[in-house]
């Protein structure tokens, strides 16, 4: 009884997230309301933010997902390999897979664009960015992180959204995808060779 209830939360939480985030690529971030967003997607708004304690998270759904994939990346790592590879490992993994956080498309573009327009959504993504990079210093040093964790854990982070940032670019200038993603791979190996170095010290 427990699973299935479980399972329409999910259900439920995702059709709102889904929901919205067509209002947002249709119109904008900032001119959608969440009584909208409770209308179209047929519940209350207290069930809307029962799911999701603020707005910006209906848009930035999957940032639980980003902890996850580093955890999990690191926890189950062969043994004996370098955290460092491991991660290289999951870039490699997520870009066969065509996943959102290593895929460039004209969804991700528009994904992007909507992030541009709001100062809101632009902060959150700054704060889901430090957010992992703690999360991140943690999983490579332990609880009592120090500054050379968290300074390694800082640049793994950077160099991701940098690179998947430049393929963006790229491709919403008119580069193929292709192009896009020998760009991302590019700067995720240079980043990735930077933080070994550092790592190394």
């Amino acid at each position: 009884m427990g699973e299935l209830r479980d399972s329409k939360k999910r259900e439920t939480r995702q059709r709102i997230s889904d929901v919205a985030t067509k209002l947002f690529f249709a119109r904008g971030f900032e001119a959608v309301t969440i009584e909208e967003i409770a209308a179209a997607a047929k519940v209350s708004k207290m069930t809307v933010f029962n799911y999701f304690a603020r707005k910006e998270e209906l848009f930035l759904d999957r940032e639980d997902e980003v902890k996850q994939l580093l955890h999990r990346a690191l926890a189950e790592r062969p043994k004996g390999q370098d955290p460092i590879d491991a991660l290289r490992a999951l870039v490699d993994r997520l870009r066969a897979e065509k996943h959102p956080f290593a895929r460039v498309d004209d969804q991700t573009v528009g994904w992007w664009r909507i992030v541009a327009a709001s100062a809101s959504l632009k902060a959150r993504v700054r704060d889901i960015g430090d957010e992992a990079v703690e999360a991140l210093a943690v999983e490579l040093a332990g609880p009592r992180a120090d500054g050379l964790a968290r300074l390694v854990a800082g640049m793994i982070v950077l160099t991701w959204r940098t690179a998947y940032a430049e393929a963006v670019r790229v491709f919403a200038g008119g580069g193929s995808a292709r192009k896009a993603s020998a760009t991302f791979v590019e700067l995720i190996d240079r980043g990735f060779a930077a933080v070994r170095g550092l790592a190394d010290r």
